[in-house]
């Protein structure tokens, strides 16, 4: 039964919340004329050694008291006796740990979004150095149209912004106190949950004392925005694979983010890019954990809920350390510009910029300009060339209009400056956006 009961191998990570939670409470309770001022003075005096304690690493946690709650009042009672026994008037250890694990994770939302912010910091000077780079842009995985690498990194910034959106959003929503809902009813002492709410950065108290002890609806909305990070943390780290592969070599990768062969002295495998791509799934398997350990739950508190915080605390120790690893790689990596270029104009990626001329020029109807490019690019596959090697009679014995002025846009070069609509990869767009974010994250 200790076996399973127990919870303090995992919450001790809660002592700071719980520490800063019962000084709030004994507060209040003085300030309410519930406890002496004797009292609550002995009681934050005893509550802040207790923290020293923990901070130095004297402390000592026992399995028999359970769980984080039990062994700071325990510790408490024998520093300064029965005042520690007053502290838990008004409350319960359901409502403590509500306010505990809402404080840890408006804790956590804050350090992973600075993280998120850093790696978009990363991203954006990144792409401010490479706003003119073109680069093959993908579609199916197939080389589709030119685009700049700044463009391509930019639009993870975008990905990341969206991100940090949903964890603010996440926050905001979590920011309310359940401190005084005791197991569900509420209490009959006259505490005033207002300022337990206003001393802990709370933006007010919950309103319902049995949704108080009851949700988790915070931490699964934490999951749920974390995992969605993890999912482009791992596209972007498929990509660093993909990139730094021997068939498309468009980045390399130093020592400090690679890894050896253990018989192949020539290589340098990406394994920071895939743990990253890897972490994913326990992250994406700690929201469903959650979800599964709360869907059968009927009001208001059961023990399964002890359940709720080790995948909250393992998916943000993974995503930490994501974002501390990609931000690193993308500080870290070089990118082979001239490799870059010369596969940007593989795979006939200026076909597109070819119909749109024809219809700029010709006023051709589109569909009628994509049939006819579609010809042509089968005649430069026949030829085993590019559109841009084909001979202007090559191309007038398809569509006899067509000038030499045609062979002013079929350059990788031309085609990126083209793309000047807004959001997208002509080098002053990508340029304009870079420095827009960059003075955003500054």
């Amino acid at each position: 039964m200790q076996a399973i009961n127990v919870s303090i191998g995992f919450d001790a990570r809660l002592w700071a919340q719980d520490i800063a939670g019962s000084r709030a409470h004994a507060a209040m309770l003085g300030a309410q004329k519930i406890l002496t001022a004797e009292d609550v003075a002995a009681i934050d005096a005893g509550l802040v050694e207790i923290a020293a304690e923990i901070e130095a690493g004297t402390f000592k946690f026992s399995d028999a008291l359970e769980d984080i709650h039990t062994n700071v009042e325990v510790r408490l009672t024998e520093r300064i006796g029965d005042a520690a026994r007053r502290l838990h008037t008004g409350r319960s250890r359901n409502d403590q740990v509500a306010t505990d694990f809402r404080l840890w994770v408006r804790g956590a939302i804050d350090d992973v979004t600075a993280q998120v912010q850093d790696l978009m910091l990363a991203m954006a000077t990144r792409a401010a150095e490479h706003a003119g780079s073109v680069m093959p842009g993908f579609t199916h995985l197939q080389t589709a149209q030119p685009v700049t690498f700044g463009h391509h990194l930019l639009a993870y910034v975008e990905m990341l912004s969206r991100d940090a959106g949903r964890l603010h959003d996440a926050r905001r929503r979590l920011n309310e106190c359940p401190l005084g809902a005791a197991a569900l009813a509420g209490t009959s002492f006259p505490i005033d949950r207002y300022a337990t709410a206003e001393a802990l950065g709370f933006n007010r108290p919950t309103a319902n004392s049995l949704d108080s002890v009851s949700d988790r609806d915070f931490a699964l909305e934490y999951l749920s925005a974390l995992s969605i990070l993890a999912m482009h943390l791992s596209r972007f780290a498929e990509e660093i694979i993909i990139w730094c592969s021997s068939p498309y070599r468009l980045i390399s990768l130093s020592d400090a983010f690679t890894t050896g062969s253990s018989i192949m002295p020539q290589k340098r495998n990406p394994d920071a890019a895939e743990l990253t791509r890897a972490k994913t799934g326990r992250i994406f398997g700690s929201l469903l954990g959650l979800l599964t350990v709360m869907k059968g739950l009927p009001m208001a508190y059961a023990k399964d809920m002890q359940e709720d915080k080790e995948p909250v605390f393992d998916a943000t120790d993974a995503i930490s350390l994501c974002l501390a690893a990609t931000a690193g790689m993308v500080r870290d990596l070089t990118a082979d510009t001239a490799r870059m270029a010369e596969l940007a104009g593989s795979g006939f990626s200026t076909a597109t910029d070819l119909a749109d001329w024809l219809v700029r020029v010709l006023k051709m109807p589109f569909r009628d300009a994509h049939h006819v490019t579609g010809q042509i690019v089968r005649l430069a596959e026949g030829k085993d060339v590019d559109i841009s090697q084909l001979t202007l009679e090559d191309m007038q014995s398809v569509e006899p209009r067509i000038t030499a002025e045609i062979f002013g846009v079929l350059t990788v070069e031309a085609s990126v400056a083209s793309r000047v609509s807004y959001g997208g990869t002509a080098p002053a767009n990508v340029a304009a956006q870079a420095k827009k974010w960059l003075e955003q994250l500054s």
